[in-house]
C-alpha cells in the first residue's frame, strides 16, 4: 500500500509545547516527518534550511509572529512556494484577511478542529 504522505515534511510553528507535541505525534502517525519551531524567526530559519513540504503556522507567537513569517516567506522565492496553513485561536477578521492576502492557503481556528480534521485539511492542500 503506497502512502502519499511518505517522505513529506511538515513544519509545525507552535509555541505551546503541549499542542506542538500533540500535533507532532498526530502527523508522525500519518507518516509525515515533523519539525517544530517555537517562533516566527526560528520557523524562517528552519524553512530556509530544510525546505519543508508544508507549514502549519500559529499566528500568536513570541517575538516574531505568524504574520511576520508570512511576510518574510513572500519575499523569498523558494519559501513562497511552500504551502502554509495559518492555525490560531486568534479569531480576528483583519488578521485572517492579512494572513490569506500574504499567501496562507487557509486560516483555521484551533478550537474548531480536531487534530484529525487538521491532518485531513493538510493532506488536501498537499495534493
Amino acid at each position: 500500500m503506497s502512502n502519499k504522505t511518505e517522505g513529506k515534511t511538515i513544519l509545525i510553528v507552535e509555541d505551546e509545547e503541549l499542542l506542538s507535541e500533540m500535533y507532532e505525534e498526530v502527523f508522525e502517525r500519518e507518516g509525515y516527518y515533523v519539525r517544530v519551531a517555537r517562533s516566527g524567526d526560528e520557523a524562517l530559519q528552519m524553512a530556509k534550511k530544510s525546505k519543508p513540504d508544508f507549514v502549519l503556522l500559529d499566528i500568536l507567537l513570541p517575538e516574531e509572529n505568524g504574520i511576520y513569517f508570512l511576510e518574510q516567506r513572500k519575499k523569498d522565492p523558494e519559501l513562497a512556494q511552500i504551502p502554509v496553513m495559518a492555525f490560531s485561536n486568534f479569531d480576528d477578521p483583519h488578521i485572517k484577511k492579512d494572513a490569506l492576502a500574504l499567501g496562507a492557503a487557509d486560516y483555521l481556528i484551533k478550537t474548531n478542529y480536531t487534530p484529525q480534521e487538521v491532518v485531513k485539511k493538510v493532506k488536501k492542500l498537499l495534493k
